[in-house]
């Protein structure tokens, strides 16, 4: 337990100057945003020690080895992508755990051990230059697949640096492209002419520190001399520039985010520059002759009244001159979301969740419209995740199927052909013989019912024993989906923990109104409903209070602190996670001002108001008790600021709170970079909670 250690943390607290506050505030430990500040970095290296300490005794060293050996297995799925005629996997392992870049053929792909050539060893590449290298994608011009923009971060953070590479080569450009380190986006537009969207100095980027301007880039010149050809405003999320390849259909386009869940999206078309006029809060899609639009309200056009959540489509030139004949692609009903459409030539592949399991089907247009028929072969339980092989030239599909006990396969299907074949499987990573999933609804303090899942043993004996975790998110319309987690597995359900993932409102599980409905002034219901779960959870006698963790990262970091100063009577233990905490300050740190739409705005008195009522760091009381928390984070997150876990740790800890905090160096806002890290970083996460609960 960690009573014992709280009197050490705070002992090492009271060490620091309370003159390191900043004098524009009262917060007293506002030196903790100082990310690499010397105090600082002293400080979260003892909590550190202290954590690592606290945690790892009985049984976490052969936990962490074990969850390392999940995370290296030779056995896992090596997901892919085509460019040209290769499939291209990042992969890390125990020999690379900062990984290659690699490709294959499809029939090596199809084999059980395909035989594959690295294109980029990570590892080698950190090494020769004296970096920690985390990877973070590449972008590859199309048709010809023969230059891409690498895209490589120091130690997980979400800014990176850019450089040329030559494919077919497998070489770095000489003297080609290449940017410093920033949150920078890149396009092609031509072998010799780049989209780019960095920091470029002064104006360049938006409150929310991302870029405003895309310039135009051309080989041999500097980027200072690049034409800004777009620019959205300083207030704008951001804005950006691409160009579709696709023959026969060039086009550039460009996008102004103005804030998190609006946007106006322009295109060069037909020597003209036009807006797409769609509402702001709807997403609209170009492929090909057709235009594509997902609603995020209700939407009247053309003498129609289309509602949130609905898919429609109609002809791109015809709506561009004026013409608004929709058709709908995907109608929601009560219980019906979609999640997600892949075009392809021939079809648009539909996946829905209804009342949180998936449902694929395929939409083709007719005379009358657009009809859709499952696609065949599919499970009947588990989440399903679609892609296309290559959509310009193919209906194939990647699918992937899992649940939380059925390990993940790769399929490789059809829109227009039968059921689909599997091709890989990852491996049982825990025991789940004599486990089930059962769905279950909580009701809110509104009234509205909240579905959960819950991972169990068969004939689980309702005594109110079981130690269980109950994990949620609760925003920005992000769907909580049932997954196969090899960690989760290992380290919870094979000791007898019971798993619960709650859907509350915030996702995207029930479409669009179950995220707005709590956005701004309603976002307390949020945390309204993963309290009735808890409460569900011990009025079944699944367990009690004392044997009830919680989990959350991000957003559900604020979840979780909400819990711990609203709810503290619900729980014996909560992890928490790269979280934001400090709402007052969240809009001035970092990337916070995007999130302005989700959480309201506390520079305005009138936003504040309410904002407030969900600031864990204000909410933090020393009159009230908290159960133990564990706060996790990366001195690297460069999204969500390490600043809220170390704060709040801090005003717990003086309050003689049982606090625990790990920050990793490095990780971003995934809080660790390498298979190593994670291993340390989860069975930290998942033995603190065994050694509070089991």
């Amino acid at each position: 337990m960690l009573t014992a250690f709280c009197l050490l943390f705070t002992a090492a607290l009271a060490t620091e100057p309370a003159a390191a506050a900043s004098a524009a505030t009262d917060d007293p430990y506002a030196w903790l945003e100082e990310v690499s500040g010397e105090k600082a970095l002293e400080w979260v290296r003892a909590r550190d020690a202290e954590s690592t300490s606290a945690i790892q005794k009985g049984g976490y060293k052969p936990l962490e080895k074990r969850f390392l050996s999940i995370l290296n297995s030779d056995a896992r799925i090596p997901y892919v992508s085509k460019m040209g005629e290769l499939y291209y996997n990042f992969w890390t392992d125990g020999a690379h755990p900062r990984g290659i870049w690699r490709r294959t053929t499809l029939e090596e792909f199809k084999k059980a051990s395909p035989k594959w050539e690295t294109v980029i060893d990570v590892d080698a590449l950190g090494k020769a230059e004296g970096e920690n290298w985390v990877w973070h994608g590449a972008d590859c011009l199309e048709p010809a697949w023969k230059r891409c923009m690498i895209a490589l971060s120091r130690g997980g953070a979400d800014a990176d640096v850019k450089r040329e590479f030559d494919l077919p080569g497998a070489t770095w450009v000489k003297d080609g492209f290449a940017l410093p380190e920033a949150k920078s986006e890149t396009s092609w537009i031509a072998d010799d002419r780049l989209w780019v969207m960095t920091d470029t100095g002064e104006g360049s980027l938006t409150t929310s520190g991302y870029p405003r301007q895309a310039r135009a880039w051309d080989r041999g010149t500097p980027l200072a001399s690049a034409p800004v050809l777009f620019a959205g405003e300083k207030t704008d999320v951001s804005a950006g520039a691409g160009t579709s390849h696709d023959i026969g259909y060039e086009r550039h386009f460009f996008s102004q985010t103005p804030t998190f869940f609006t946007g106006r999206t322009f295109v060069s078309w037909k020597g003209l520059f036009s807006r797409i006029a769609v509402p702001e809060d709807a997403s609209p899609t170009v492929w090909r002759e057709w235009l594509f639009v997902e609603l995020r309200t209700d939407w009247t056009v053309g003498g129609t009244t289309w509602p949130a959540g609905s898919l429609l489509a109609t002809k791109f030139d015809a709506f561009m001159e004026g013409g608004r004949n929709f058709s709908s692609v995907f109608t929601p009903t009560p219980t019906t979301a979609l999640q997600g459409f892949v075009i392809t030539p021939s079809a648009v592949t539909l996946t829905v969740m209804d009342n949180v399991r998936s449902v694929v089907s395929v939409a083709r247009p007719t005379a009358d419209g657009w009809t859709a028929a499952p696609l065949a072969g599919l499970p009947a339980f588990g989440t399903v995740s679609v892609s296309a092989v290559d959509a310009d030239h193919s209906d194939d599909l990647w699918i992937t199927v899992a649940d939380f006990l059925t390990p993940t396969q790769l399929m490789l299907g059809s829109a227009v052909g039968g059921p689909p074949t599997v091709l890989k499987t990852t491996p049982a990573d825990f025991k789940a013989a004599g486990l089930e999933i059962t769905q279950h609804f909580a009701t809110s303090k509104d009234g509205m019912r909240i579905p959960y899942f819950q991972v169990a043993k068969k004939g689980l004996k309702l005594d109110g024993k079981n130690p269980t975790l109950l994990y949620g998110y609760g925003g920005f319309e992000v769907s909580m989906l049932p997954r196969y987690n090899g960690l989760m597995g290992a380290g919870w359900l094979e000791k007898g923990g019971v798993y619960v993932m709650a859907n509350i409102r915030g996702g995207g599980e029930f479409g669009p109104n179950w995220h707005q409905s709590v956005r701004k002034a309603n976002r307390p219901r949020v945390y309204e409903d993963f309290a009735a779960v808890a409460q569900d959870l011990t009025a079944r006698k699944v367990t009690t209070a004392a044997r009830l963790g919680a989990m959350g990262g991000s957003n559900g970091g604020l979840l979780m602190g909400n819990m711990m100063t609203q709810y503290p009577e619900l729980f014996g233990a909560i992890v928490c996670q790269v979280p934001l905490l400090d709402m007052k300050r969240y809009s001035h740190l970092l990337a916070g001002a995007s999130w302005i739409d989700e959480y309201g705005d506390p520079d305005v008195p009138e936003q504040w108001a309410y904002v407030q009522t969900f600031s864990p760091y204000h909410l933090e009381r020393a009159d009230r008790p908290s159960p133990p928390v564990l706060f996790t984070t990366s001195t690297r997150d460069d999204r969500v600021h390490p600043g809220h876990a170390r704060k709040m740790a801090a005003r717990m800890l003086e309050h003689g709170k049982p606090v625990l905090l790990y920050e990793d160096m490095e990780g971003g806002h995934g809080g660790a970079s390498t298979p190593e890290q994670r291993a340390r970083l989860w069975a930290l996460a998942w033995s603190f909670l065994w050694n509070e609960l089991g």
